[in-house]
């Protein structure tokens, strides 16, 4: 079995920035699991452990996203929910296309068994899971700088694998999908 999502990569520049964020994290007090600055992505979708088998008929169905490029702006960090964090993220901004793009993949992979997911989209970065709560965490994440990471262009979107290791997970290109 192969653990699979579908995901918009940050730029360089937005990563870097994203680091700094999680210097300032790692030293509030609780327990956090920073994410590893080359693994902040969007999930567009999450697929779970899919056979190998299937790989390539999610990479066809990919194919077939007639999405157009889109401008996204990545915001500050914030604690999601707010008063108790399970996550620290930075929200996305754009002007509803990862919304669209996230319906558009949804109903593509529908017919190939995988759930339509009846939450509504909501484009983030995640930048630490919190694993020990301690009040002060969103009092330090008030005090990270609150302008945007950045902003970039979306040109494509990846199917991922995701291998969970003891250290964090690594994640593995499959394929790349041009909007």
């Amino acid at each position: 079995m192969v653990r699979t999502f579908v995901a918009i990569d940050l730029t360089e520049e937005i990563r870097e920035r994203a680091r700094e964020s999680q210097e300032f994290l790692a030293r509030s007090e609780g327990r956090l699991a920073i994410v590893d600055p080359e693994n902040l992505h969007i999930t567009v979708k999450f697929l779970g452990e899919v056979e190998p088998a299937q790989i390539e008929p999610i990479v066809e169905a990919l194919r077939a996203v007639r999405a157009a490029p889109f401008e996204m702006t990545v915001g500050h960090a914030v604690c999601n929910p707010p008063r108790r964090p399970r996550v620290i993220w930075c929200d996305v901004r754009d002007a509803g296309e990862s919304a669209a793009l996230a319906r558009e993949v949804d109903a593509l992979l529908a017919p190939l068994g995988f759930s339509r997911e009846t939450r509504p989209f909501r484009p983030h970065a995640t930048l630490a899971r919190v694993k020990e709560f301690h009040p002060s965490q969103c009092r330090d994440v008030e005090r990270i700088p609150r302008d945007p990471l950045g902003r970039f262009r979306v040109e494509r979107i990846k199917l991922k694998k995701s291998t969970l290791t003891p250290r964090g997970p690594i994640y593995e290109d499959l394929a790349e999908v041009a909007l």
